[in-house]
């Protein structure tokens, strides 16, 4: 999914034959997510339905169809923030695999609005068919599948015995049992635009998964604005507000990568109501008026004690 992963285990030393099956089975776990999720291979699964232009429904694997149900629970609790269909417009704005950012034709834009929305995505689970209410619905899981890659890995780690790790997959984490030291996992939030990148919070972390979203790793600027990869589908376009990221701890990691894309997208005053009322835990941060940054989070973030770095 043009990204990278990182499993680090703690406890008692492993043997280099057991570390290679370790090895072998994350690696053949990430790989089937790859393939059946991916923008980034022409075969994938994903695409082969993004290609099927007919509304007649198509056959799916289980795994992808626990994704998009999940998907589409989270749009509809965001009230459409988060939003699966906005391919079309994350390839419009260059933020796709082929990479070439720019502001896109006004008309182009109405065209691909067009064929977007998280309700013309049709599931059948109990019979594993998804089908399109518009033919050119497009899916984009950049905002849920390296979670979903995420719960694979610790799956397979638990399967095999494994009881302390950490797994990350393009920043999204989900740890188990205790680091070397013998402690929680220590997650970073990371400070927004920092060179060097540097931790602004530290979140111990045991049992839990974390997700961010933010818009200071994938943008780019034209004039005096930054038109970064959250794509609002209400509006088209890259988000406008003061949000720089949100961070997301949840008992999956699927979860909270998806919630922490809608939340984003939704703001920082409708995204963080949405968190304390539906009691997610949850941390913002917000670009000031100034130029500093402010914090805030929900109370279940807070009980998480995540403070500050050193």
């Amino acid at each position: 999914m043009g990204s990278s992963y990182t499993v680090r285990l703690a406890g008692a030393a492993l043997s280099p034959a057991r570390l290679a099956h370790l090895q072998a089975d994350v690696q053949g776990a990430l790989e089937a997510v790859d393939h059946r999720m991916s923008l980034y291979r022409p075969d994938a699964e994903l695409m082969q339905f993004n290609r099927h232009a007919a509304t007649t429904p198509m056959a799916l694997s289980a795994e992808l169809m626990t994704v998009l149900q999940a998907g589409q629970r989270v749009a509809a609790l965001t009230e459409g923030a988060f939003d699966m269909s906005v391919a079309p417009l994350v390839l419009a704005w260059g933020f796709g695999p082929e990479a070439r950012r720019g502001i896109p034709d006004a008309q182009l834009l109405a065209q691909r609005r067009a064929t977007t929305g998280h309700h013309h995505l049709l599931l059948d689970p109990a019979r594993g068919l998804a089908a399109k209410r518009l033919p050119g619905l497009q899916l984009d899981l950049g905002g849920i599948a390296k979670g979903h890659g995420v719960d694979r890995t610790a799956q397979v780690l638990q399967a095999q015995g494994v009881a302390d790790y950490m797994v990350e997959v393009g920043g999204e984490v989900r740890t188990a049992g205790r680091n070397a030291q013998g402690r929680p996992w220590q997650i970073g939030i990371e400070e927004p635009d920092a060179v060097p990148q540097r931790a602004r919070l530290v979140v111990p972390l045991s049992g839990l998964s974390m997700a961010t979203s933010g818009d200071y790793r994938n943008y780019f600027e034209e004039g005096s604005r930054r038109y970064s990869h959250g794509i609002d589908p209400k509006s088209g376009e890259p988000v406008e507000h003061g949000l720089a990221s949100v961070t997301v701890v949840a008992q999956d990691c699927m979860q909270a990568d998806a919630l922490a894309t809608g939340l984003i997208v939704m703001g920082p005053q409708a995204g963080l109501a949405l968190a304390r009322q539906q009691g997610i835990a949850a941390h913002f941060i917000v670009r000031g008026r100034d130029g500093r940054f402010v914090d805030q989070a929900t109370d279940a973030f807070t009980a998480r004690l995540a403070k500050p770095a050193a």
